[in-house]
């Protein structure tokens, strides 16, 4: 590794994250995949943490990595097709594991394309374990006419609603409530806004926004409370954040769906959700890298 140079990204500028984009489209095209390194999450402030290699002032590796809970990173990582196989990645890996270990994460999760061979062959060889799949989906528009709403009405979380998250998260998701209570704790950036949603004076369900510097507007937490489900209430809740989304201009519009939940897909393909990628995730306990 020595004609590689690692540093931890301390450069927000629109040069450097034209750098880093630049490398994915590069990956991308090489590997004909839907490789995304989540760059409109770079940012100097509550942004992921992330790592750079170069090489004779040339980006070619990159690897960024943050935690919802404070126990598992999740991380995304990309090299330049000609320097692989030469210890680029592990080296990234190395910089970043040293730096979550002084924060406690005890798990990396690892995001690969499920197009992307060579992501999977070096993720094995790494001996992380396959965990999960998801669909990555991208509002594509639909005529409003078709957004049926429920007479649902959705409101702004209040710190009195912190109970009423982590039970509607916990029981919908099947996750314990003192994990549920660590990962609000972790994410409660600015940029995130969370909706109540509400039929009349009863709290049904959730949804929360991800809302990032480049217009980009991820959905995510969406659930309703147990007793509530089966009566189109996540459709009419899920309809009215698209709409506030679109009045703010908003694009893209993205959330994502575990492979496995038909169900959920279907009402997300219903609302106007195209697929437009398929996302493995490897896991591998930190003691082991």
């Amino acid at each position: 590794m020595q004609e590689y140079q690692i540093i931890k990204m301390n450069d927000f500028s629109n040069d450097q994250i034209n750098q880093i984009r630049m490398l994915e489209e590069l990956c991308k095209i090489n590997d004909n995949s839907s490789l995304r390194v989540g760059i409109e999450s770079l940012k100097e402030i509550d942004g992921d943490h992330a790592f750079l290699c170069h090489h004779e002032d040339q980006l070619v590796g990159f690897l960024s990595w943050y935690s919802s809970d404070g126990m598992e990173a999740n991380i995304n990582s990309m090299v330049h097709p000609q320097s692989r196989r030469s210890g680029v990645f592990r080296e990234l890996l190395q910089r970043a594991t040293a730096e979550m270990q002084m924060q406690g994460i005890r798990t990396c999760r690892f995001r690969i394309p499920s197009n992307s061979e060579s992501g999977i062959d070096c993720i094995r060889h790494l001996g992380a374990s396959f965990n999960s799949s998801e669909f990555s989906m991208t509002f594509k528009g639909i005529e409003d006419t078709k957004l049926c709403v429920r007479d649902i009405n959705l409101r702004l979380a209040v710190e009195q609603d912190l109970e009423f998250m982590i039970t509607c998260l916990s029981e919908a998701f099947g996750d314990s409530e003192s994990w549920t209570r660590e990962y609000l704790s972790h994410t409660k950036e600015s940029s995130r806004i969370t909706y109540i949603a509400m039929d009349r004076l009863t709290p049904v369900g959730m949804i929360r926004v991800n809302c990032l510097h480049t217009n980009t507007a991820i959905i995510h937490d969406f659930c309703v409370l147990p007793a509530f489900q089966g009566r189109g209430y996540g459709r009419g809740i899920l309809s009215k954040v698209v709409k506030f989304l679109q009045n703010q201009e908003y694009s893209p519009i993205r959330l994502s769906v575990v492979t496995q939940n038909r169900r959920a897909l279907s009402l997300y393909q219903s609302i106007g959700f195209d697929v437009s990628a398929e996302s493995l995730y490897y896991v591998i306990p930190m003691d082991n890298i």
